[in-house]
């Protein structure tokens, strides 16, 4: 097993273009004739005179048509079962609830920290979709920083194959910045960014204003960080469509990937790999900002420790994020109940949670078939975006019942990215360097500011619109950004059109 993983993150990593003519169909899930018909469906459209077939069902069978409001990522899929649908009602309570300080008589809800970014899972997914930079006066609750050191010589991180567990946090603050503390304790930290009003000029004279952030902490509770320390802002991603990302066959993530761009068309997608926890194998990350997560359990569980300091059985640790340079974190009580279970958030809690989170639907698309969202997805088409946002995929036979064989429209190829220096955090995750990050999925986007109450894109937040955002895209989508701002102001609105769409 490990001969042949190697094998795998070899050829991955340094002929890329082999691995994809190698696994273009090549999927065991699959008979010849089902093998034919997926890659006709998913093959690149040319006609942009009409919809595609299916495309307002962008999750395919799980797809919702509920109101669109402000709840509208909060819907089960459309094809759970009752007894799925009981589930889904259980971990979704368990997402919304809010964990205490121990001790506590709420024996089952206690365990809080002692040091935290968030009380509750809803927090953090506010309405189940993307976080937001804080504003002035507001303290940072979906949004944070992870923080790591370059290893050291004595690299104490789990490797398989070359690949590493996690990063080497810094030896005072840990893997994040916790900018709340329980009761008697002081917080890590506040997070702080700084704009500056930046301007881009596009063909036709138009002038965009962009805001350039800078991160740094203030009130620093614990001393110094070390000098090495690299910081990254992230805020929380959508939860939508989780269930059926988690079930597109490697084989045809991988399919797309080209590190060293052997076909010469400016894109270099990389897959990132991790050390997934339950199986010690290794497995393609295709969760997270840089891919570091193979699962939604082992995300879920490192949620629940690093943000809300809640030990699970996949990630035991009552004191969460805290080192041993924290001593006054470590004396702290935890919710350790040995009567309920091995941990603060014992089976079933993390189990339930994870399902609920493979479950939740993707939105219905809307105005498919409206001319001006037709003519923005040829310009979508056009300028280069649909190489990275890769639009449509068919999940495995091999799921189970609610995301087997659905022919979906996440808009992503889940790989790493070079976006340049203006995206850059300098900050390495497993195999993403400093200036790489994961496509993230577009699918539900036009919707973001109705369930947020407000619109903010990319890693940090920091673009205010859909174009600001598009004129961020540097390193490998430089063409595509520069294609962008060459349109014409109708038809850049017939493009943004089509993503509203989504």
């Amino acid at each position: 097993m490990q001969v042949r993983l190697t094998i795998l993150l070899a050829v991955t990593l340094m002929s890329g273009i082999v691995l994809a003519q190698d696994n273009i169909g090549v999927r065991s899930d699959l008979s010849a004739n089902d093998m034919a018909r997926v890659r006709a469906v998913t093959a690149p459209t040319t006609d942009f005179s009409k919809p595609e077939k299916f495309e307002n069902m962008q999750a395919g069978a799980a797809t919702t048509k509920k109101v669109v409001d402000a709840n509208v990522y909060s819907h089960f899929q459309a094809n759970l079962s009752f007894a799925q649908q009981a589930d889904f009602g259980v971990g979704d309570a368990l997402f919304r609830k809010l964990w205490i300080s121990a001790p506590s008589s709420t024996q089952a809800s206690d365990g809080l920290g002692p040091l935290f970014n968030s009380r509750a899972c809803q927090s953090c997914h506010v309405k189940d979709g993307r976080g937001h930079a804080p504003g002035p006066d507001e303290v940072a609750e979906s949004m944070f920083l992870r923080l790591s050191v370059p290893p050291g010589e004595k690299d104490t991180r789990q490797s398989l194959d070359g690949v590493f567990a996690g990063e080497v946090g810094d030896p005072t603050y840990g893997t994040q910045l916790q900018n709340f503390a329980v009761g008697g304790l002081p917080a890590e930290g506040r997070m702080v960014i700084d704009y500056t009003e930046m301007t881009a000029t596009l063909g036709d004279g138009s002038v965009v204003s962009l805001r350039n952030p800078h991160y740094s902490v203030s009130d620093l509770g614990y001393g110094p960080m070390a000098d090495t320390v690299m910081m990254s802002p992230r805020v929380a991603p959508p939860m939508i469509g989780l269930g059926l990302v988690e079930q597109i066959p490697a084989e045809d993530i991988l399919a797309h990937a080209d590190p060293a761009d052997s076909d010469g068309d400016g894109i270099s997608g990389k897959a990132n790999y991790t050390i997934e926890p339950v199986s010690q194998t290794v497995m393609l990350g295709r969760f997270g900002w840089k891919a570091g997560m193979a699962t939604i359990r082992s995300q879920a569980a490192a949620a629940f420790a690093g943000d809300i300091g809640i030990a699970t059985p996949l990630v035991n640790k009552p004191f969460g994020d805290c080192t041993s340079n924290q001593p006054a974190c470590l004396a702290m009580p935890t919710g350790e109940q040995k009567r309920l279970g091995l941990s603060e958030a014992p089976d079933p809690v993390l189990e339930m949670v994870t399902a609920y989170s493979q479950t939740l639907g993707v939105p219905e698309r809307r105005k498919v078939d409206d001319p001006q969202v037709l003519r923005g997805k040829q310009g979508f088409y056009e300028i280069g975006c649909a190489s990275c946002h890769v639009p449509k995929f068919v999940t495995s036979r091999d799921a189970d019942s609610a995301h087997k064989f659905q022919l979906i429209w996440p808009y992503s190829d889940f790989l790493l990215h070079d976006m340049g220096e203006g995206l850059a955090d300098h900050r390495p995750e497993g195999l993403a360097d400093g200036y790489e990050w994961r496509t993230p999925p577009l699918w539900g986007i036009g919707l973001n500011e109705t369930v947020a109450g407000q619109a903010q894109f990319l890693h940090d937040g920091r673009a205010r619109s859909l174009s600001e955002a598009i004129l961020w895209h540097g390193g490998e989508a430089q063409k595509a950004r520069d294609n962008f701002a060459k349109l014409s102001e109708s038809t850049r609105d017939d493009l943004i059109a089509f993503l509203e769409s989504l």
